[in-house]
């Protein structure tokens, strides 16, 4: 029922070596990575804070759900995610704030998105080309043993990847189509084993990741999945092939229907190139250098199921990643596939790269927890005065509240972080999943101390509120509304949910009925004042030295 296995394969694996990594610690880990940021912060500038503003004008009434505005523009952006977030805040009104209603469905998408990404790994790994070596005097791993030991260490490197971190914590509606590009990730996966969950997902996957806004990513992993089936010598693989058709033309259809065809492609040139490596870089960093190992050791297995299914869809999000000028929420929706082609390397590092890998990230995730846990002491105590002063330089009027709860979170995690790394460093640890145990649960450390002893000072700085809390004493009370064409979403969003105000960001606004008007100036240069208006105030952003917003009001 598979492919003919190749006569060679890379994969040296005993039993010992396909122990899985214990559920409770698992556990854990994946709660400490999902949890951190959840609550008690504000959104954060740019997209985030967009796509909140747009779901809470929708839960409040302020904005048609079929078409939403913001300050009177059109909003930019797909509408199911929009809902999803916009539901949860209606439902817990009165007893839940809106920032964290908002949040908990795009936590379970990254909990989905997790949990789709183990699962898929391991009904890859179940094939018979990916299978280790087989002994001679037996002791090779059980199949499904195996299986489960690369799931573990595909989850365990989605969870290392940085290019998740913030965008996976975010309530925007990229979430959504990292979920979607999952489920599509799992089906190609699931075909030949789960048969009609398989063709369900399918028939799921593409359409939602047309109507969550990308839908030339689900043409592209339309076709180029469609051509790994045909190529496959499993019949089930090539009886999903319809299924797999069915779903790219319920996604153009539903694309076409929604008006979601935008042009996004920017000419690439040589110039680009540097700039583009260096986010690939550090973005998919650690999971790329195990990825391009995997594509190595398995390169004469290419066209099997175990290496073509994740790679078809992480050149898919590499292409969109340079015609759309860089953009890395392009680049996010492959890292699921990414995180299973790094899985594959496991079984074929030699122990020096295992060490390596070890070593640095001990040491890179240490010195980064003692670096957070010294500025948090700083802000707290003013000692060290360097620190300190730092702080109050970056960030001015910012008072360091304490928190007892943050700071007991804190501490759990770096005992936790310190049991691991002496964990790790014991003898005889010969589990597959083993090198990557630090870096994940290096990236969940210092997440979530940033996340508690940092928190206060991220929103001053990344949070819209503190700058309309300058604002708040300039507007009279009673101001029926504020022009602000030009502006861009995120500060609309920002006026309208925290200061409650109405908003007009529409071109012809000056000329309207709003006795204030607003304009953001960058490079700390003013335009000048317009007929008609005198300047109120001019308000500088908080945390950032080369932007202004002058609010002026009309003359009577």
């Amino acid at each position: 029922m598979s492919l003919h296995a190749p006569t060679v394969t890379p994969a040296v694996v005993t039993q010992r070596g396909a122990r899985r990594l214990p559920r409770l610690p698992l556990l854990l880990l994946c709660a400490a990575y999902l949890l951190p940021g959840l609550f008690g912060r504000d959104p954060w500038r740019n997209a985030d804070v967009t796509a909140f503003g747009a779901m809470a004008a929708m839960a409040e009434g302020r904005t048609p759900w079929l078409a939403p505005l913001l300050g009177g523009v059109p909003l930019d952006g797909a509408l199911l995610p929009h809902w999803l977030g916009a539901a949860f805040i209606a439902a817990g009104q009165g007893w839940l704030d809106a920032e964290l209603a908002a949040r908990l469905p795009f936590a379970l998408l990254l909990a989905l998105t997790l949990a789709l990404t183990w699962y898929s790994t391991f009904l890859l790994a179940r094939t018979e080309a990916a299978q280790p070596v087989a002994f001679a005097f037996g002791g090779e791993a059980d199949p499904i043993a195996y299986a489960r030991a690369m799931a573990d260490g595909s989850l365990l490197a989605l969870m290392a990847t940085l290019g998740l971190l913030q965008l996976g914590h975010e309530t925007t509606p990229e979430l959504a189509q990292l979920a979607a590009m999952a489920l599509a990730l799992y089906a190609l996966a699931a075909a030949p084993y789960r048969v009609w969950r398989a063709r369900i997902a399918v028939l799921l996957a593409l359409p939602l990741l047309a109507a969550c806004g990308a839908p030339s990513m689900a043409v592209g992993v339309g076709l180029l999945g469609t051509a790994v089936c045909l190529g496959s010598r499993l019949p089930e693989v090539r009886r999903f092939v319809p299924w797999l058709v069915a779903s790219l033309v319920l996604a153009v259809v539903l694309a076409t229907a929604l008006g979601w065809w935008r042009w996004r492609v920017q000419a690439f040139t040589l110039a680009d190139a540097p700039g583009l490596a260096r986010q690939w870089l550090w973005f998919l960093w650690p999971a790329w250098p195990l990825a391009l190992w995997t594509l190595w050791r398995w390169r004469r297995q290419l066209l099997f199921r175990h290496v073509s299914v994740p790679l078809v869809i992480v050149l898919v999000a590499l292409g969109a990643n340079v015609v759309m000028d860089g953009s890395d929420r392009a680049l996010l929706l492959g890292l699921p596939a990414l995180a299973v082609l790094a899985a594959f390397a496991l079984p074929t590092l030699k122990r020096s790269a295992t060490a390596a890998i070890d070593w640095f990230s001990m040491f890179f995730f240490t010195l980064a927890a003692l670096t957070i846990w010294v500025i948090y002491v700083a802000m707290q105590t003013g000692v060290p005065a360097k620190p300190a002063a730092n702080v109050a330089k970056l960030a001015p009027g910012f008072d360091a509240p304490f928190s007892a709860l943050a700071l007991a979170a804190a501490l759990a995690g770096s005992l936790a972080w310190i049991a691991v790394v002496r964990w790790r460093t014991g003898r005889h640890q010969e589990a597959l999943w083993k090198s990557l145990v630090l870096p994940a649960g290096g990236v969940a450390l210092c997440w979530l101390l940033l996340m508690t002893l940092w928190l206060p000072l991220l929103d001053h700085a990344r949070s819209a509120r503190p700058l309309v809390t300058r604002l708040a004493p300039h507007v009279p009370p009673g101001t029926p509304c504020i022009a602000a064409p030009g502006v861009s979403a995120a500060n609309v969003a920002a006026l309208e949910h925290f200061g409650r105000w109405t908003v007009d960001a529409s071109a012809g606004a000056m000329n309207g009925r709003c006795p204030l008007l607003l304009r953001v100036a960058r490079d700390l240069t003013l335009p000048p004042v317009p007929e008609g208006w005198q300047v109120l105030a001019v308000v500088p952003r908080p945390t950032g030295r080369d932007e202004l917003t002058q609010l002026l009001q009309r003359e009577r």
